[in-house]
């Protein structure tokens, strides 16, 4: 897939330009959290721990990556279902993050959030998991090991396909959107 190249951290200047329907290859490191880790991770920060990486300008994948298999760097990474993260999703962005990546539509909350603070959600194709990896070059667990797949990941990506879902402006792919 060819799209317009956005790497990572993202920063205003790097995602106003995306518009809603875009295609995007991304690279650079985004970071895995599911339901259980993002409540994991907004009472550690609540509680005024550091996190090994920075929050401004990070990407968030909705995805529990699979273990790899021999010679792989990981095994299947689709994403999840995003609205299961919405109850998590402005407390993050209010702390900088300015992407995510998952699959489904967005509350309108959330999309009111995307367009205050100026971020972006990306949507990637579900069911293609085993796809997906092949975009992954490297994999770090950061955060909760003992959630196992769910544990707060970091992935080092390179073209990593994708589609604008909700961009800056609170523009979406639809009216079912």
């Amino acid at each position: 897939m060819e799209g317009k190249r956005v790497i990572t951290p993202l920063s205003g200047e790097s995602i106003l330009h995306l518009k809603a329907g875009d295609m995007v290859s991304l690279s650079g490191r985004i970071y895995t959290a599911r339901d259980s880790t993002h409540k994991r991770l907004l009472n550690y920060l609540a509680e005024g721990n550091a996190l090994p990486f920075e929050l401004e300008g990070a990407v968030i994948y909705y995805c529990g990556p699979t273990p790899p298999p021999p010679g792989r760097v990981m095994g299947s990474c689709g994403p999840t279902t995003s609205m299961r993260m919405d109850i998590f999703t402005l407390p993050l962005l209010e702390k900088g993050i300015k992407g995510m990546i998952g699959k489904g539509k967005r509350s309108q909350e959330i999309i009111a959030g995307i367009k205050k603070f100026k971020a972006v959600y990306f949507l990637a194709v579900g069911g293609a998991g085993a796809y997906l990896s092949r975009f992954v070059k490297g994999r770090k667990v950061l955060l909760f090991p003992e959630l196992g797949t769910e544990a707060l990941t970091e992935l080092t990506v390179e073209n990593f396909p994708l589609i604008v879902g909700v961009d800056a402006a609170g523009n979406t792919l639809g009216p079912h959107f």
